[in-house]
């Protein structure tokens, strides 16, 4: 381990902003990869509500705080107070990460980069290939974002027809645009259409709250839509193992769980703060070994 840190004068403040705060892992994996890298900077949190969210940026500013994690319910809401955003971040009408900048605020997404990273790192090649995906919420936008943007060929998005679904579809129409990936938007009630996706998918993709307590006894595939070749990827990552991996890896599909996704995004995150690497096999170690 590097040299133990304590809070000095020159000790510099990254924080995570949002609600409820309390339970994140991300204040134990940056403080011992600064203290493994020897680097002077604490990770703290502040459970802030999307009424104080602009005093809050402004602040954050104004006092030089390098960088911020943002989560939820201010991932959107925290737009109109940055001076900039990646195109990422733009695409996907979120951020998850700001840094100071020469004096400006700027917004990025590492979320949909974090899942494409795990997915390289477990051997996954869907570039150039159709995905499909259920879930078109915070992270099932950044991760079908982020793979058009680095050269999917095809991806079916499946999603309940809720009150925001024709405004994702609109999104999702503009992104097609913008990315020349054929990105389209599906009801999830429709099985047959998405049986018929999966079908011919390299990969899929579970980006909902099905497979976590209390719905870890469901599961977003039928049994009989798996086939030879197709990879299952999950965003849950408790449990590691949700009921549609446990189902592809008894059928002998590749797997890749939610918590790759969780550490490479912090990752991507610190490299933009500190613009050093992360130590992720040490953090993994110590973290997400069972």
């Amino acid at each position: 381990m590097g040299e133990k840190l304590s809070i000095s004068g020159h000790t510099q403040t990254i924080a995570l902003i949002g609600s409820p705060v309390e339970h994140s892992m991300s204040p134990a994996m940056h403080n011992a990869s600064f203290e493994k890298l020897g680097l002077d900077y604490a990770y703290v949190v502040f459970d802030v509500q999307p009424e104080n969210l602009e005093a809050v940026v402004k602040g954050m500013k104004a006092m030089g705080i390098p960088g911020f994690n943002v989560t939820m319910p201010l991932k959107t809401p925290i737009l109109p107070y940055l001076d900039e955003l990646s195109d990422a971040a733009k695409l996907m009408g979120a951020v998850n990460t700001v840094v100071l900048q020469d004096g400006k605020l700027v917004g990025h997404n590492t979320d949909g980069a974090g899942f494409m990273r795990n997915l390289k790192e477990n051997g996954v090649d869907v570039i150039g290939k159709k995905v499909t995906i259920s879930g078109a919420g915070g992270a099932g936008s950044a991760i079908f974002t982020q793979a058009a943007l680095d050269g999917v060929k095809e991806i079916d998005v499946y999603n309940i027809r809720d009150s925001f679904y024709e405004a994702t579809e609109r999104r999702i129409a503009e992104l097609a645009a913008q990315t020349g990936c054929a990105v389209t938007l599906h009801d999830l009630a429709d099985k047959d259409d998405l049986r018929a996706s999966v079908a011919d998918s390299a990969l899929f993709i579970n980006a909902t709250r099905v497979g976590m307590p209390p719905l870890e006894n469901e599961c977003t595939l039928d049994e009989d839509m798996l086939h030879e070749g197709l990879a299952l990827a999950d965003t849950v990552y408790n449990p590691r193992t949700t009921k549609l991996l446990a189902m592809g890896q008894a059928h002998g599909n590749k797997t890749v769980n939610g918590l790759g996704m969780l550490l490479w995004q912090a990752a991507i995150g610190e490299k933009i703060w500190t613009g050093q690497e992360m130590p992720v096999d040490y953090i993994e170690e110590l973290f997400f070994t069972e």
